[in-house]
């Protein structure tokens, strides 16, 4: 789940959703394979306009930095340093799926949100179990079926995309949309909330972590919301509080009965390097050890820790006040009684 930026973040609200899977990789960014040992897996997700495909498939490092290579990472970024790397991935590797613009120009579009996606804005995982045949069905699925694009804002956007994917291949029904609080257009922040219940009712282990928006003189992204929360929170609902007042009382009830839903006030933070060196030493163990399977979603909590994201993330704010209201309870950051047995890595700091 990750937070709108920019004008049209401002208007409308709801976010971005993508899919990451740790143990499926892109042979090319339409079509999947399984992952090799090392490899950190793929962001999977539904855009518009981007060469008439319905999804796009990016490696994980190029999704969040527009590098290749975790060593690369710039630690802080500002307009020109994010276009130069947009433009060098894009020239390098995604040539064919965005070429260049008049007179060998940079092309304009929505492809900006395949490469460098950590510039532009903070970004939520939640980490829930999978398995290898479970990704297997996905990969055959998605190679052979046809990807033609059909986004729609209402119907077929982002987060349809991520539930479909999800209650299809993954947990059946786990995740839905608010025909209430939301109009019944699929949402993010939904989609989050659905999953919450979904995992506490079945007793799947859920855990949250962020990807923190790199430091630097880009606007920071702004606050996530649903539908109907957006509409009372901003200025939309002024002139319908004049006119309707009644109308007014009553989506505020609607949303107060139906639609309030908070991130979690602490989040562990993901260090994508460390992840990159975690999944190479499970590689390095599975090579030395060919008769015991480690699962590559390991890298992943082994590359969790509970730290503040840094105070040139937003000035003067953490993570702790992403979350002003209600804490979602079973993706709370971990049970401290259990620090004593985790990885230096995911103990919190004191």
């Amino acid at each position: 789940m990750e937070e709108p930026f920019g004008k049209f973040g401002r208007f409308n609200p709801t976010g971005h959703a993508a899919i990451y899977l740790a143990r499926v990789c892109a042979e090319t960014p339409v079509m999947l394979r399984q992952c090799e040992p090392g490899e950190l897996g793929s962001v999977i997700s539904r855009y518009h306009r981007v060469d008439g495909y319905d999804w796009i498939a990016m490696p994980l490092v190029s999704y969040l930095y527009a590098v290749d290579d975790v060593k690369d990472i710039p630690k802080t970024a500002n307009r020109s340093l994010e276009a130069e790397l947009r433009e060098t991935y894009r020239r390098q590797y995604l040539q064919e799926l965005i070429p260049d613009g008049p007179n060998g120009a940079t092309p304009k579009g929505e492809w900006i949100q395949l490469v460098g996606s950590s510039y532009d804005r903070k970004i939520y995982g939640f980490q829930l179990p999978t398995t290898m045949e479970q990704d297997a069905r996905l990969i055959a699925d998605f190679n052979t079926r046809r990807n033609t694009g059909r986004f729609n804002l209402l119907f077929h956007n982002c987060a349809d995309f991520a539930r479909t994917v999800i209650n299809t291949y993954y947990y059946p029904h786990a995740m839905r949309r608010n025909w209430i609080a939301d109009a019944g257009i699929t949402t993010p922040k939904e989609l989050v909330r659905s999953l919450e219940r979904s995992s506490r009712k079945r007793g799947i282990p859920l855990q949250v972590f962020v990807i923190p928006q790199v430091p630097g003189s880009i606007p920071r992204s702004i606050r996530i919301d649903g539908v109907l929360e957006a509409f009372l929170k901003r200025k939309y609902v002024v002139p319908v509080a004049v006119l309707q007042p009644v109308v007014a009382g009553s989506l505020a009830v609607v949303y107060l009965a139906d639609g309030r839903f908070s991130l979690p006030k602490n989040p562990a933070v993901l260090d994508v390097t460390a992840l990159s060196q975690a999944a190479l030493e499970l590689s390095e163990l599975e090579r030395t050890s060919p008769t015991e399977s480690v699962p590559t979603e390991s890298a992943v909590t082994l590359a969790v820790t509970h730290a503040s994201v840094p105070g040139a993330e937003r000035p003067g704010t953490d993570v702790s006040d992403v979350a002003p209201e209600e804490n979602i309870g079973d993706v709370a950051p971990m049970n401290p009684g259990t620090e004593a047995t985790m990885p230096v890595s995911m103990r919190r700091e004191n």
